[in-house]
């Protein structure tokens, strides 16, 4: 093994996705804990695009490289690390940060043996995505079945598992909103939601109070703060849980934003992230993902949906991409 690992940085430490590069770094030694794996193939998330501005928080423990979830092998394992994992397993796994390069040290409490029936690729796309659409449905957002539940950003990653998890679980009703109506075709027709808005074109707030009778939804998971709040609030059921996970439109609230509903309905709101939480709370969203979700990965029930692949030395078409926010599904990045 080589002393020194392809890894991407940025220029300045911060910048445009033209600031990114491939740099050369030592290779990491794996501590008590951690194995080491060679990288084959790593997921992009928006914090990424947050990060490499320089506007992200990242955790103290983190590597300077981004880049939070990776599919490889393991080639070396430290003390104390898990016994269910050997060198030489296909494994893949969610990571503080360190995954956009050739080698990565993890905790192995944040590692999933890949199944066969996956691809390094779709394996890739996995940790981010479906751990915080588990963690927003189930552990902060209370999902039980005959819920119903509004998705935003309907064709994000996270919501793509979202829904899919809805689905398997006895969701009443699965709504999204989303940008485009090929992004709204999408989420009803292939993944199987109830209805889609358009936010751009529709009162979608209007269209879910009109299309549950006005009831509203017992749950909403949203990435878009701001501009949304207020239709969250118009839109939920009485004792509904709003679940807060981005601020896309900004975090200070519209003049004339009306909270009443927080009282009259008795609504749950909470914030919450992912990449800040200690290890043992990833450890419990990865038994739960394992014990949940890997069998319908098996099985084919559910699927990860992969927009475009590039390789490592293309990171800067990858991140314009992902800007463009014309996706649907996960950008992979492949490392030779």
């Amino acid at each position: 093994m080589a002393d020194t690992m392809k890894a991407v940085g940025v220029k300045g430490s911060k910048g445009s996705a033209d600031a990114l590069f491939v740099d050369a770094l030592p290779v990491p030694e794996p501590e008590d804990g951690q194995a080491l794996v060679k990288i084959k193939a790593f997921g992009l998330n928006r914090m990424d695009l947050l990060q490499r501005e320089g506007k992200y928080p990242v955790p103290p423990q983190a590597p300077s490289t981004m880049g939070v979830e990776f599919s490889g092998i393991i080639k070396k394992l430290g003390n104390n690390s898990e016994e269910d994992f050997a060198v030489d397993d296909q494994v893949f796994g969610l990571a503080y940060g360190g995954a956009y390069a050739e080698y990565i040290t993890v905790s192995t409490h944040m590692l999933i043996h890949k199944p066969v029936e996956l691809s390094w690729e779709e394996t890739a796309g996995i940790p981010e995505t479906w751990f915080t659409a588990t963690q927003a449905l189930y552990l902060i957002g209370g999902f039980k079945p005959g819920d119903s539940v509004l998705w935003h950003a309907g064709a994000s990653s996270v919501s793509i598992a979202g829904i899919q998890l809805c689905k398997a679980d006895g969701a009443s009703a699965v709504y999204v909103t989303a940008g485009s109506g090929e992004k709204i075709d999408f989420c009803v027709n292939e993944l199987g939601a109830s209805a889609g808005y358009n936010y751009k074109t529709q009162d979608w707030a209007s269209e879910v109070v009109k299309d549950t009778g006005s009831r509203g939804v017992d749950l909403v998971i949203d990435f878009v703060g701001a501009a949304h709040f207020q239709g969250n609030l118009d839109v939920v059921a009485r004792d509904a849980r709003i679940v807060q996970l981005g601020q896309m439109s900004g975090s200070v609230l519209p003049a004339g934003t009306n909270i009443s509903a927080l009282l009259m309905k008795r609504v749950r709101l909470e914030g919450s992230t992912l990449r800040s939480r200690d290890l043992e709370y990833q450890r419990k969203l990865r038994d739960l993902l394992v014990e949940h979700a890997m069998p319908k990965f098996k099985d084919g029930t559910f699927r990860v949906f992969v927009e475009r692949v590039f390789r490592l030395e293309q990171i800067a078409d990858a991140h314009k991409l992902l800007e463009s926010n014309c996706t649907k599904g996960k950008i992979i990045c492949t490392v030779d």
